[in-house]
């Protein structure tokens, strides 16, 4: 009988350790595939907080909530089971969809670039948006955009997931597509909804009626808040464009790689790695921010030549079709 118990033991204890390792691969497998992700991540919250814009405050985190929402549908009931049919029945479409996702990421970031250096020129080939008539439709129409931006970047961020996954079972990458969608969707509205109350925090600090007022300090902390949010808004947009771009060529220099066309790929990681032996103390860093610039000179670089493409021949089309199908209807 003791003998039957202790061998019982160590199936269990064979069970648990199994069911712990792969618990930490999943989780390993997640954080590899969220550090990939990170620029579009940060793209996301840093797009977000300018759809709550204009807005009465108490209405700003019921907005980001139904958002939050919106994207959480996106991943886990769309996105993630076409990630997993696509793996299945097609994993040979996952490099070239991702290298599409990688030229958006491209244009949408050369474009910010445009618009800053270019103002008045920027977004000529699109057209102006019809103002809503009420708050509420107002609410509707930015809360629907928002979604449909999210389901672009979310889409990325779930290839990019599916692309670390190359050995997994369809099980494995169903846990770690679903973690990585739940991590990020919280992870990035919540902080957007930080970001977007953090000048109501402030202003409740600095005029003391705040019930967490800490007096002085508080009525300081508060102007600091106050002051230092728009800074922030804007540092954090410039770092989501710059992530935009950075990881958009780099997801395409990966493609090109993927297909035999390592030269470009090969080039930056040598100068990279270069660079990082010319200072050892930091050299770790430095082949980093190397990598990230010379992929990000490639991503300019392609993203600045789709702009007049997006203008003068997407654009177009994209509007023959809605006025065939509008005819249609």
């Amino acid at each position: 009988m003791s003998v039957g118990l202790l061998a019982l033991l160590d199936d269990v204890a064979a069970i648990a350790k199994v069911a712990a390792a792969s618990i930490d691969d999943i989780a390993g497998q997640a954080a590899k595939a969220g550090a990939k992700a990170a620029g579009v991540v940060i793209d996301d919250a840093a797009v977000t907080p300018r759809y709550v814009v204009g807005f009465k405050p108490e209405r700003e985190l019921p907005i980001i909530a139904r958002i939050a929402w919106g994207s959480l549908k996106n991943k886990l009931l769309f996105l993630t089971p076409a990630a997993l049919a696509l793996s299945f029945f097609a994993p040979w479409l996952i490099t070239p969809l991702l290298m599409l996702g990688g030229a958006y990421l491209c244009y949408e970031g050369a474009e910010k670039v445009f618009e800053a250096v270019f103002p008045h020129a920027a977004h000529a080939h699109e057209a102006e948006a019809g103002a809503a008539p009420d708050a509420a439709a107002l609410e509707e129409q930015r809360v629907a955009g928002a979604i449909k931006t999210d389901f672009i970047l979310s889409a990325e961020i779930m290839a990019i997931t599916l692309a670390t996954l190359p050995d997994s079972s369809l099980v494995g990458q169903a846990v770690v597509l679903t973690v990585v969608g739940i991590a990020v969707t919280v992870g990035v509205y919540g902080a957007v909804a930080l970001i977007v109350k953090a000048d109501d925090l402030g202003v409740a600090l600095a005029s003391g009626t705040s019930p967490t007022a800490l007096g002085a300090a508080g009525r300081a902390i508060g102007r600091g808040l106050v002051k230092g949010m728009p800074v922030f808004l804007k540092l954090l947009a410039i770092v989501g464009t710059a992530a935009m771009i950075w990881v958009g060529g780099g997801i395409l220099l990966h493609g090109l790689e993927e297909y035999g066309l390592g030269g470009p790929a090969h080039l930056v990681h040598d100068w990279a790695a270069a660079a990082g032996r010319a200072v050892p103390a930091i050299g770790g860093a430095v082949e980093w921010i190397v990598g990230a610039a010379g992929a990000g000179v490639v991503g300019l670089a392609v993203g600045l030549a789709l702009i007049p493409v997006a203008g003068k021949v997407l654009a177009p089309l994209a509007g023959a079709v809605r006025g065939l199908f509008g005819r249609k209807a």
